[in-house]
């Protein structure tokens, strides 16, 4: 077996890369945004804050807020055919309509 080279950020260029127009400071209302259980969300990493980043092969998905735990959502996603959960900073959701 070859042994793999590098870290889960690997390869991911274009996926942690933002408009230049949103680089800069974060917003304070986003890091502090509220979610309620149920709510639609979609991932969407934002390169500016680590804590409570999930892994890259999940960015792009919706899923549905299940709880709280800490300052990061308890977020369930559907990967193929198994139920994930991934607990997510809300600085990297995005609430749906």
């Amino acid at each position: 077996m070859v042994k793999r080279i590098g870290t889960t950020q690997r390869k991911s260029r274009h996926k942690l890369s933002q408009h230049y127009r949103q680089r800069g400071k974060i917003s304070l209302s986003q890091f502090f945004k509220e979610l309620e259980s149920g709510d639609k969300v979609g991932l969407k990493i934002n390169p500016n804050v680590q804590d409570g980043r999930f892994h890259t092969r999940f960015h792009g998905l919706t899923g549905t807020v299940t709880g709280k735990k800490g300052f990061c959502y308890e977020v369930a996603i559907k990967d193929g055919n198994k139920q994930k959960t991934l607990y997510v900073h809300p600085i990297h959701l995005k609430k749906q309509l």
